[in-house]
């Protein structure tokens, strides 16, 4: 099992810590960087929208040709950001790579000041390749050594070397891509069937996991402490109470994507009239309703649009009538507290909203229910729960960590 270590900070900067490691049969300690950019959050909930608008109309994904997303808008949502850093080549080149659960492809050179470097270890496929998901990437296609640090090292690994980019923003060189190995059907110029091996993929045949899952602890913007990723297995240091896991959803797109089914309630009211399907995505910051499933929550809240943030608000004095927040996911409920469904107050400011209100972290999807991808649970959500991303049973997991019930905010 590798565990990758993650530092959450309260700067536009961030930095890159070391996490103390699991002890575990086998285990690799690699730092991530993590932060805020304080420059993107006021266009944080356009840029969730575009993403879900990319995600959800994602060019040939599970096999099916399908409309190309518009990427006018930044599809890629980097207020919230969580980075590796990777080397490529022999001798490497470094770049930085955002972690992505919406993406299987592996791609550099969004940034153009540190584009992909032909090295010794490079082998060009001569394919030429698309990925939509974090943006739009095109250009071609190599295998290539990838060092993610510490010895942990895979051979032969598709590389997506960028020669254009739409809807990517950020001083950032690409993605790592660590959804599941479809999502890479069609991303080829050979065939519109074939799929091209994840990273993930390339840890478990080379024999760094034993299984290709991932282990997610995101904690709470406001605890100010570090969180995982971990790759071929979980940490249970990190949460409390049972891990319950569901299957991947079979409704389409959402079951092409880490995809489950859920039904919303607050407090007694039914957000959603029944079981709907939507996706867990680490790339996505807010939790997004379809239209209807927002307008619903937004008349149960009593909260209105603010024109600034473009998130739902409510005067500060009424944030103690904010009822729970429950996911109804398989034979279990996960509840977020108000302060779970609240943007963090020290960064009202820097959203371009005021002290005297509080802003719901819950946004509109765009589009009303019945796509078959009508929710994101994105980090807002799992900052509380721990989950695990199980591509080898076919599954997500969830469970409570010391912070799902944290007031602090």
């Amino acid at each position: 099992m590798i565990v990758l270590s993650l530092v959450f900070l309260a700067t536009a900067y961030g930095s890159a810590f070391a996490h103390p490691s699991v002890r575990r049969d086998v285990s690799v300690t690699l730092p991530l960087e993590g932060g805020l950019n304080l420059a993107r959050l006021a266009s944080i909930v356009e840029s969730d929208q575009a993403r879900a608008v990319a995600l959800m109309q994602r060019p040939h994904v599970g096999g099916q040709k399908r409309r190309s997303p518009s990427t006018s808008v930044d599809a890629t949502n980097t207020a919230v950001y969580f980075t590796v850093q990777v080397g490529i080549g022999e001798p490497a080149s470094q770049y930085t790579l955002l972690l992505d659960t919406g993406s299987g492809n592996t791609w550099v050179g969004a940034n153009s000041s540190n584009p992909y470097h032909s090295t010794s270890t490079s082998h060009n496929t001569g394919k030429s390749s698309v990925n939509y998901g974090s943006g739009s990437f095109s250009g071609t296609e190599y295998t290539d050594k990838l060092d993610l640090g510490n010895g942990l090292v895979i051979n032969d690994q598709s590389i997506g070397a960028a020669n254009k980019t739409s809807g990517f923003e950020g001083d950032f060189d690409g993605i790592l891509g660590i959804g599941p190995t479809d999502l890479t059907t069609g991303t080829l110029s050979d065939s519109d069937q074939s799929t091209v091996p994840t990273v993930v993929d390339g840890l478990k045949s080379q024999g760094k996991i034993r299984e290709e899952i991932l282990g997610m602890f995101y904690p709470p913007y406001a605890e100010q402490t570090s969180g995982s990723v971990t790759f071929g297995g979980v940490d249970d240091s990190h949460y409390t109470g049972p891990l319950s896991y569901v299957p991947i959803t079979k409704t389409e797109p959402a079951g092409y994507y880490f995809g489950v089914n859920q039904t919303i309630s607050y407090g007694d009211v039914e957000i959603t009239s029944g079981a709907v399907s939507g996706i867990v995505d680490s790339g996505t910051s807010l939790i997004l309703l379809a239209s209807d499933h927002f307008k619903a929550y937004a008349e149960a809240t009593g909260a209105t649009q603010d024109s600034n943030t473009k998130m739902l608000s409510l005067p500060k004095d009424q944030f103690r009538n904010i009822k729970p927040l429950n996911f109804h996911i398989g034979d279990k409920t996960w509840t977020l507290n108000a302060n779970a469904q609240i943007w963090p107050r020290s960064l009202n400011t820097a959203l371009g909203g005021d002290d005297d209100h509080v802003y719901f972290v819950v946004g509109n999807l765009g589009e009303r229910s019945g796509s078959g991808f009508d929710f994101i649970n994105g980090y807002m959500f799992m900052q509380r729960f721990y989950t695990v991303f199980d591509s080898s049973n076919s599954r997500v997991g969830f469970a409570t960590t010391k912070y799902t019930n944290s007031e602090a905010n």
